[in-house]
């Protein structure tokens, strides 16, 4: 956690209207992550519901006929399915849901009726709808409504002490735009923490994303001339940004929010939700621990050749930067000689290159010189598949690869990977024009756009036939 001075008036409290004091210290991030506690609000709202529907249709069937008839818990294992499958439709699971009482109990009850009209089709269809009483069919309609619908409402204090009015963290930067006050959000004068749109500058970068660290939404206020410079960074900062735009209200736009009287346009989301995001990690863990296990003995003789060449150390490190522009700490085994290493990257690799060694030539060409970043896949730094992170310094060209394109940054909405898009279609090695770099580019984009699991699988399959190649110098 970082601490900062901070100025007098220059953050609001996120839990009430109260402005910290001249000399407060400003804790970063400014606060918990709050997806986990809606992700188990979410949990707990359909264990409630699934609870309070089977135990009235059991109640009501014991009080019809004194006892639980086979023909009911049938219904009942149709009946629950067919329910959690409608809320997740009509959204009786969102965030909506944990901030209002009245839009829970709505959804909730619109959910149920869906699920007894769908057990109906089905026992009609299937023609069974003679097993079904008319009668305990209503008697149970009534009883689940009544109680989902006191369920929801006792419920929702503790969803409230979970995650707060709004369930949601919420900054925003003013940056000398339109004042904007919104309740129970975080507000940070830009000024006075000296933080700019800046996206030639990593390091500004990451102190940006330390104050959007946990924020489920971000708002910046600023003139119009600094919409495009925002814009950009909260495209690569896989968060949900938006600019504020007074004239959204006018004219309706498409694609932007309104909060009470002020509006914003939606100019970037997280292009994975927490399901992808779930489902990317855990093939990320399964993966990346396997092939440690598997390869140790490959890794530690090469480690051992790396270090018995010139007793220099094993591992190149050099920093880069990942998702959300934050910068982490790459691992290779270093193919370079020591005196020679270029930390920043600002020379690329070429095919006579003399600062490469020769253990160093071979474990680059066949890419095993990569295998090390299994070690940042467990960190959490990397997934398996994803944009390629690239050296601080490297150019295309004249340019730094953000110079080249203003979309460079939008790469760093997903974890960077050990391989991508871009590799297996063949864009690899240096990049001694733009156009080197717009190739790969637009790869990544590509891959930001269309993400799905089976194409991280087919791209992973595609990896083992470009492993060996003769862009690797």
């Amino acid at each position: 956690m970082t601490t900062l001075d901070l100025p007098a008036q220059t953050a609001q409290a996120k839990q009430g209207e109260q402005r910290p004091s001249a000399g407060t210290r400003l804790k970063l991030p400014l606060a918990a992550s709050l997806e986990h506690r809606r992700l188990q609000c979410y949990m707990m709202l359909m264990l409630v519901d699934t609870l309070m529907i089977g135990a009235s249709m059991i109640g009501v069937a014991q009080a019809q006929y004194g006892a639980v008839p086979p023909s009911v818990l049938r219904q009942l294992g149709l009946l629950l399915p067919f329910y959690v499958i409608a809320a997740l439709a009509f959204n009786a699971y969102s965030i909506s849901a944990l901030t209002s009482a009245r839009f829970s109990r709505n959804r909730a009850l619109v959910s149920l009726l869906t699920a007894f009209g769908m057990l109906i089709f089905v026992a009609f269809f299937a023609k069974i709808s003679d097993q079904i009483s008319r009668a305990s069919t209503g008697a149970s309609f009534v009883g689940c409504a009544v109680v989902l619908m006191l369920a929801r409402t006792w419920i929702q204090p503790l969803i409230r002490k979970l995650c707060g009015p709004t369930a949601q963290n919420v900054l925003i930067l003013d940056d000398g735009g339109l004042p904007v006050r919104i309740p129970h959000a975080w507000h940070i004068d830009t000024r006075q923490h000296r933080l700019v749109p800046n996206r030639n500058d990593p390091h500004m970068l990451d102190r940006l994303a330390m104050f959007m660290t946990n924020m489920d939404r971000v708002l910046v206020s600023c003139p119009p001339e600094r919409h495009m410079e925002w814009a950009m960074v909260l495209k690569g900062a896989n968060i949900t940004g938006e600019l504020i735009d007074q004239s959204v209200v006018a004219m309706g736009v498409l694609g932007a929010r309104r909060v009470n009287d002020t509006g914003s346009l939606v100019v970037s989301a997280g292009p994975l939700g927490i399901r992808g995001r779930a489902a990317k990690r855990a093939m990320d863990l399964a993966i990346a621990g396997s092939a440690v296990l598997f390869l140790a003995p490959l890794l530690l003789s090469v480690a051992l050749l790396v270090y018995l060449e010139d007793r220099g150390p094993v591992f190149f490190k050099q920093q880069r930067q990942g998702r959300n522009n934050r910068l982490f700490w790459i691992y290779k085994f270093r193919s370079m000689r020591v005196a020679q290493l270029d930390s920043a990257g600002a020379r690329s690799a070429s095919k006579d290159d003399d600062r490469i060694t020769r253990i160093g030539r071979f474990i680059r060409r066949t890419s095993i010189d990569e295998l090390p970043q299994l070690l940042n896949v467990l960190r959490g730094d990397m997934s398996i598949v994803g944009p390629r992170p690239h050296a601080l310094g490297s150019l295309a060209g004249t340019k730094r690869f953000w110079e080249v394109d203003p979309r460079y940054n939008q790469r760093h909405s997903l974890k960077p990977g050990l391989t991508g898009l871009a590799q297996v279609r063949g864009f690899r090695g240096a990049t001694d024009t733009e156009a080197d770099l717009s190739g790969r580019l637009q790869a990544d984009l590509e891959y930001l756009d269309g993400w799905t699991i089976w194409r991280d699988v087919q791209i992973m399959f595609a990896t083992f036939t470009v492993l060996v190649h003769d862009r690797a110098f």
